[in-house]
């Protein structure tokens, strides 16, 4: 939704309205007498449809090129598909110029000059991710192609009644293939229409998202940018609708999951408040995709790095927005960078809230067990492998000795409440291709660790009650009733043992504040007042 002279915009008019005003000199014979004959609704709906679909590819900016897009196939298509339009109308004008040289099928497209168009458009509107271009080339499409649809069934009508030479049995040879091609072409086009039906609904939900988290400027601050942070642009986003307020830094898990394509979720319901941050960290998306060049194997990328990291856009962002402190926010591996720094740097740091916070890998896997196996032997089940899973972690442990136990504790910790992630993420208003780019780097965990080892290592080395008994600021823990990837009692027990508040929200998970972000927000206001 970006405002912007598009030149793709004005290519695509140009390649639409030139064999046109050429066409206006080469109508065919009788084209006039069908043209009374439109139908006025149609009609309506095709002029209203001109007039906004050449004005919005004009000016929405989206439409331009984006290399690094991986929408650009979208943009490909429509130009393959006005490519065809320009040789339908090539092999218009070398012919008779007749009703039927007008009107007979182009590449498998019925009224070609109507449809070829009309489909390229859609499809820019796509590209664009615009859900009024799309509508807009919704209503050009009923009135522009309905009506050369109806001037070609009259066309046939009337080649029928007098073409005598037609006998009856050739004539039922025709329609049954007529029927047997229809079937065809229905078998084909039902699952394209799916799943671009799919990706409209995508889009409409993404461009609501975008006007419910929309931002005046003038008072407040809607950016995405990149900052040179200890030798590498890492990227932000900070959004609140009064500069003036407390800034609130949060720091995403993982380590190595960036989630800032669906933090719009929460941060909707703070930004009237405070003016939030969200970081991609050192070593994983958009951060990483701009750095692959100089750290591709990300051996930059350790715990004592990140805290540098963090202090630096601490400081940067305590001079720009003028606070003397900054909240921390962490969820889950970040809740470990977060309550570090937090107790490292006091003096930087006004408050720390830490969401699904983990205190050690030990302490969380003997949690999860023990509260598994109660109600496991509650439900009279068999708690073998169970057992055996976590007898292997106490051997060996290891990250996939943990998940082995989670894996057999899992159906006694579902969440009732629990959001999937990634349809929150497809219909971000901020989601764009250098989140899915750095995705496509741990599609497995042999790759994650590539990227994400040395912290990992790090984190399973970690026992906050041995090194963080206190704090000097005020503390916070917020986790879903039923989190258990950093089980909820592992955080109550040591928030009990630091002295900091805690709460619980009923049948939430692990990402408790996108699962209900309202209720998160108001605790977190609670506490921060």
């Amino acid at each position: 939704m970006n405002f912007g002279f598009s030149y793709i915009g004005l290519i695509f008019i140009a390649m639409l309205l030139i064999p046109n005003i050429i066409w206006i000199k080469h109508k065919p014979e009788g084209y006039d007498e069908y043209s009374k004959n439109e139908n006025k609704v149609l009609l309506i709906f095709e002029r209203i449809g001109e007039a906004l679909v050449m004005t919005l590819l004009l000016i929405f900016k989206d439409c331009n090129i984006r290399p690094r897009s991986l929408w650009i196939g979208w943009l490909i298509l429509t130009f393959v598909l006005m490519a065809m339009y320009e040789m339908y109308w090539a092999r218009y004008f070398k012919s008779e110029k007749r009703m039927e040289d007008m009107y007979s099928s182009f590449a498998g497209f019925p009224v070609a000059g109507a449809s070829l168009p009309v489909f390229a458009a859609l499809s820019l509107g796509i590209y664009a991710s615009n859900i009024f271009i799309i509508i807009s080339v919704i209503i050009l499409g009923i009135g522009h192609i309905g009506i050369h649809l109806a001037h070609r069934k009259e066309m046939m009508g009337r080649e029928e009644k007098t073409n005598e030479k037609v006998t009856e049995k050739t004539n039922g040879k025709i329609k049954k293939g007529r029927r047997v091609a229809r079937v065809i072409k229905t078998v084909l086009l039902v699952p394209v229409c799916l799943v671009v039906l799919l990706i409209i609904g995508i889009i409409a939900v993404r461009n609501y998202n975008y006007f419910a988290c929309y931002i005046d400027t003038d008072k407040g601050v809607d950016e995405s940018e990149y900052v040179e942070i200890n030798g590498q642009e890492q990227f932000i986003t900070i959004r609140g609708r009064d500069a003036s307020n407390p800034v609130i830094l949060y720091l995403h898990g993982g380590p190595g999951s960036p989630d800032s394509s669906m933090t719009y979720i929460f941060t909707n319901e703070l930004i009237d408040d405070y003016t939030v941050v969200c970081w991609d960290q050192r070593g994983c998306g958009r951060t990483y995709v701009r750095n692959k060049n100089i750290d591709k194997e990300n051996e930059t990328v350790t715990f004592d790095q990140a805290l540098a990291d963090v202090d630096t856009l601490t400081k940067y962002l305590k001079e720009r927005f003028n606070q003397d402190k900054i909240v921390i926010m962490g969820h889950s591996y970040g809740s470990v960078l977060g309550s570090t720094y937090a107790y490292e740097h006091p003096e930087n740091v006004e408050a720390f809230i830490g969401i699904g916070q983990f205190v050690s890998f030990a302490s969380s896997t003997e949690y999860e067990y023990k509260d598994a196996l109660e109600k496991a032997n509650a439900a009279g089940d068999d708690t073998t492998k169970l057992t055996e899973a976590y007898e292997k972690f106490l051997r060996e442990k290891t990250v996939e000795a943990a998940d082995e136990v989670s894996t057999y504790a899992a159906p006694y910790h579902k969440a009732t409440r629990e959001k999937s992630t990634i349809l929150s993420a497809l219909v971000s208003p901020t989601l764009s291709s250098e989140d899915l780019l750095w995705y496509k780097n741990v599609t497995s965990y042999e790759t994650f660790l590539i990227y994400s080892g040395n912290l990992m290592d790090y984190l399973m080395t970690v026992n906050l009650r041995e090194t963080q008994t206190h704090y000097d600021v005020p503390v916070y823990f917020i986790s879903g009733e039923c989190d258990w990837n950093c089980a909820v009692t592992d955080m109550v027990d040591y928030a009990q043992m630091v002295g900091a508040k805690y709460d619980l929200i009923d049948g939430c998970g692990h990402y408790v504040h996108c699962d209900d972000s309202e209720e998160f927000a108001k605790k977190v206001k609670e506490f921060l007042k």
